[in-house]
Protein backbone atom coordinates (compact mmCIF):
# COMPACT_ATOMS: atom_id res chain seq x y z
CA UNK A 1 0.00 0.00 0.00
CA UNK A 2 1.74 3.26 -0.64
CA UNK A 3 1.96 6.31 1.29
CA UNK A 4 -0.84 7.69 -0.28
CA UNK A 5 -3.46 5.00 -0.04
CA UNK A 6 -2.41 5.43 3.77
CA UNK A 7 -2.48 8.86 4.00
CA UNK A 8 -6.50 8.55 2.74
CA UNK A 9 -6.84 5.35 5.03
CA UNK A 10 -5.96 7.36 8.07
CA UNK A 11 -7.99 10.73 7.35
CA UNK A 12 -11.09 8.53 6.19
CA UNK A 13 -10.87 6.37 9.85
CA UNK A 14 -10.15 10.24 11.51
CA UNK A 15 -12.95 11.36 9.75
CA UNK A 16 -15.60 8.86 10.66
CA UNK A 17 -14.30 8.51 14.46
CA UNK A 18 -15.09 12.30 14.16
CA UNK A 19 -18.37 11.99 13.08
CA UNK A 20 -19.14 9.19 14.98
CA UNK A 21 -18.35 11.26 18.30
CA UNK A 22 -20.42 14.18 17.19
CA UNK A 23 -23.51 11.70 17.04
CA UNK A 24 -23.28 10.24 20.05
CA UNK A 25 -22.54 13.43 21.60
CA UNK A 26 -25.74 14.98 19.99
CA UNK A 27 -27.37 11.62 21.48
CA UNK A 28 -26.54 12.37 24.71
CA UNK A 29 -27.03 16.16 24.79
CA UNK A 30 -30.23 16.15 22.58
CA UNK A 31 -32.43 14.64 25.95
CA UNK A 32 -31.07 17.71 27.97
CA UNK A 33 -32.14 20.62 25.85
CA UNK A 34 -35.74 22.33 26.03
CA UNK A 35 -37.12 23.75 23.74
CA UNK A 36 -39.16 27.22 25.09
CA UNK A 37 -42.15 28.01 22.76
CA UNK A 38 -43.97 32.25 23.85
CA UNK A 39 -47.41 31.82 25.77
CA UNK A 40 -50.42 33.31 24.70
CA UNK A 41 -50.88 36.89 26.02
CA UNK A 42 -53.21 39.21 24.09
CA UNK A 43 -50.78 42.38 23.93
CA UNK A 44 -48.95 42.70 20.91
CA UNK A 45 -45.42 44.16 23.03
CA UNK A 46 -45.63 41.10 25.17
CA UNK A 47 -45.86 38.52 22.60
CA UNK A 48 -43.30 40.04 20.55
CA UNK A 49 -40.87 40.33 23.80
CA UNK A 50 -41.82 35.99 24.15
CA UNK A 51 -40.80 35.82 20.94
CA UNK A 52 -37.51 37.29 21.15
CA UNK A 53 -37.02 35.15 24.34
CA UNK A 54 -38.27 31.98 23.30
CA UNK A 55 -35.44 29.09 22.10
CA UNK A 56 -33.42 26.52 23.27
CA UNK A 57 -32.46 26.25 26.82
CA UNK A 58 -30.89 23.87 28.86
CA UNK A 59 -32.74 22.41 32.54
CA UNK A 60 -30.31 20.24 34.12
CA UNK A 61 -31.74 17.01 34.82
CA UNK A 62 -30.22 13.99 36.67
CA UNK A 63 -31.79 10.65 37.45
CA UNK A 64 -30.32 7.97 39.75
CA UNK A 65 -31.78 4.78 40.83
CA UNK A 66 -31.60 4.15 44.81
CA UNK A 67 -33.18 0.17 44.70
CA UNK A 68 -36.15 1.14 45.21
CA UNK A 69 -37.48 4.03 42.89
CA UNK A 70 -36.33 6.41 40.74
CA UNK A 71 -35.54 10.22 41.45
CA UNK A 72 -35.31 12.73 39.45
CA UNK A 73 -33.98 16.23 40.03
CA UNK A 74 -34.45 18.95 37.53
CA UNK A 75 -33.29 22.34 37.64
CA UNK A 76 -35.92 25.20 37.10
CA UNK A 77 -35.47 28.42 38.49
CA UNK A 78 -37.72 31.10 38.70
CA UNK A 79 -40.89 29.02 39.03
CA UNK A 80 -43.58 28.55 41.29
CA UNK A 81 -44.79 24.32 42.07
CA UNK A 82 -47.99 24.80 40.45
CA UNK A 83 -46.35 26.26 36.85
CA UNK A 84 -45.66 22.53 36.53
CA UNK A 85 -47.37 19.50 34.77
CA UNK A 86 -45.85 16.21 35.54
CA UNK A 87 -47.54 12.98 33.75
CA UNK A 88 -45.88 9.00 33.15
CA UNK A 89 -46.34 8.21 29.87
CA UNK A 90 -45.27 4.93 28.90
CA UNK A 91 -41.24 4.75 29.42
CA UNK A 92 -41.08 8.59 30.14
CA UNK A 93 -41.57 11.34 32.92
CA UNK A 94 -42.98 14.23 30.97
CA UNK A 95 -42.47 17.65 32.70
CA UNK A 96 -44.45 20.90 31.14
CA UNK A 97 -44.63 24.22 32.32
CA UNK A 98 -44.89 27.85 31.71
CA UNK A 99 -42.16 30.33 32.86
CA UNK A 100 -43.22 33.66 33.81
CA UNK A 101 -40.49 36.38 34.26
CA UNK A 102 -41.68 40.22 35.21
CA UNK A 103 -38.74 42.50 36.12
CA UNK A 104 -39.45 46.27 36.73
CA UNK A 105 -36.86 48.92 37.60
CA UNK A 106 -36.41 52.52 38.12
CA UNK A 107 -32.71 53.93 37.82
CA UNK A 108 -32.67 57.98 37.82
CA UNK A 109 -35.06 59.06 34.98
CA UNK A 110 -34.81 55.28 33.60
CA UNK A 111 -38.27 52.88 34.28
CA UNK A 112 -36.76 49.23 32.93
CA UNK A 113 -40.12 46.80 32.81
CA UNK A 114 -39.41 43.12 31.16
CA UNK A 115 -41.61 40.23 30.95
CA UNK A 116 -41.20 36.85 28.78
CA UNK A 117 -43.43 33.70 29.13
CA UNK A 118 -42.93 30.57 27.94
CA UNK A 119 -43.97 27.06 27.79
CA UNK A 120 -41.62 24.24 28.14
CA UNK A 121 -42.14 20.43 27.64
CA UNK A 122 -39.88 17.91 28.55
CA UNK A 123 -40.12 13.86 28.29
CA UNK A 124 -36.84 12.79 30.68
CA UNK A 125 -36.97 8.48 29.75
CA UNK A 126 -37.48 6.03 32.33
CA UNK A 127 -35.18 3.05 32.63
CA UNK A 128 -37.49 1.26 34.28
CA UNK A 129 -41.42 0.58 34.57
CA UNK A 130 -42.67 3.25 37.60
CA UNK A 131 -46.18 2.86 39.59
CA UNK A 132 -47.21 6.36 38.70
CA UNK A 133 -49.96 7.02 41.41
CA UNK A 134 -47.35 6.31 44.13
CA UNK A 135 -44.96 8.86 42.84
CA UNK A 136 -44.41 12.07 44.79
CA UNK A 137 -42.84 15.77 43.92
CA UNK A 138 -41.85 19.12 45.66
CA UNK A 139 -40.14 21.99 44.61
CA UNK A 140 -37.67 23.63 46.49
CA UNK A 141 -35.05 26.55 45.74
CA UNK A 142 -35.06 26.39 41.69
CA UNK A 143 -35.41 22.12 41.69
CA UNK A 144 -37.86 19.91 41.06
CA UNK A 145 -37.32 16.88 42.70
CA UNK A 146 -39.78 14.15 41.58
CA UNK A 147 -39.48 10.25 43.35
CA UNK A 148 -40.94 7.25 41.45
CA UNK A 149 -41.46 3.95 43.00
CA UNK A 150 -40.35 1.18 41.12
CA UNK A 151 -43.18 -1.13 39.70
CA UNK A 152 -43.34 -4.76 41.64
CA UNK A 153 -42.61 -6.27 38.16
CA UNK A 154 -39.46 -4.60 37.67
CA UNK A 155 -37.50 -4.34 40.78
CA UNK A 156 -34.57 -6.12 40.27
CA UNK A 157 -34.02 -9.49 42.50
CA UNK A 158 -31.14 -11.88 42.91
CA UNK A 159 -31.57 -15.65 41.81
CA UNK A 160 -29.42 -17.63 43.97
CA UNK A 161 -28.07 -21.20 41.94
CA UNK A 162 -28.73 -23.99 43.57
CA UNK A 163 -25.93 -26.94 43.51
CA UNK A 164 -27.41 -30.31 42.29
Amino acid sequence: MSTLQQLKRGVSNAWDSLVDGWQKLYQQASGAITRFWPGSNDREEQQALARRSAGWGVMAAEIFDDGEKLVVRLEAPGMERNDFDLQVTENYLVVRGEKHFERESKEGRYHITERAYGSFERAIPLPEAVNADQAKARYKHGVLHIELPKAESHRRRTIEIQSV
